[in-house]
């Protein structure tokens, strides 16, 4: 008795000749995200600074971060309770002042025990965040919790729906780009730097030569002078 022909292989094999196809669309898309995924393991996700710090009553403490221009920077601060059992003495309080790299200010609270920020950076460059405590009798140390995000790390990311999976992505790759450009002119910039250092330095090389050469001149104008009123020569 004979064995019908398997119609599975003869399925399944051209449809996977399809799918695998280097033409086939499939195919472009699955090697175009590829090619993102492992430019994006050799690119350094965005830091988020949080940390924990004390501060002693009278004292300043001052954080900075380097941010670029048009990047949306949040964050927040809080005092810690030293004594959970009771509410958050009153004493306990700070200052604190944000201010951009050419001393513009973009966050200011007087006295408080918790507070939040948000702007979007007009420089490139170091923000500086400085937390400043009241003296006080008898002085203190307090511990104050905070979190600085800037750039795409400010996002928060988790109320996203799945389908927009794709925008963190774009983002992502916009965030490489605006960087890029902005190393490409400092790049550029420095070329002109150079090239006018460069040519500074063949015009003060020119000039010192002419200025050898006329001393030269002149020492050997002098020595011929005087030897011929000696009548040596």
């Amino acid at each position: 008795m004979q064995r019908a022909p398997d119609q599975s292989h003869s399925i399944i094999f051209p449809i996977s000749r399809v799918l695998l196809s280097p033409n086939s669309k499939m195919w472009r898309s699955i090697s175009v995200l590829a090619i993102v995924v492992v430019i994006l393991g050799f690119v350094p996700t965005p830091m988020v600074k949080g940390m924990r710090f004390d501060i002693k009553t009278g004292a300043t403490k001052c954080i900075t971060e380097d941010i670029q221009s048009n990047s949306l920077s949040v964050g927040k601060y809080s005092i810690i309770n030293p004594n959970e059992d009771y509410p958050l003495p009153d004493s306990h309080r700070i200052t604190v002042r944000i201010t951009s790299p050419l001393g513009h200010n973009c966050h200011y609270a007087d006295q408080k025990d918790v507070g939040n920020f948000a702007f979007t950076a007009n420089e490139d460059g170091d923000y500086m965040a400085c937390f400043w405590v009241a003296k006080q009798n008898p002085p203190t140390t307090m511990t104050v919790e905070f979190e600085w995000r800037s750039g795409l790390a400010a996002k928060d990311w988790s109320k996203v729906a799945k389908r927009g999976q794709l925008e963190k992505l774009f983002d992502t790759i916009a965030s490489i780009h605006d960087e890029m450009y902005y190393l490409r002119e400092r790049e550029e910039s420095m070329q002109v730097l150079i090239r006018s250092t460069n040519s500074k330095m063949a015009t003060f090389s020119f000039f010192s030569l002419i200025v050898c050469l006329a001393v030269a001149a002149m020492q050997i104008w002098h020595l011929k002078t005087f030897f011929e009123r000696k009548k040596l020569i």
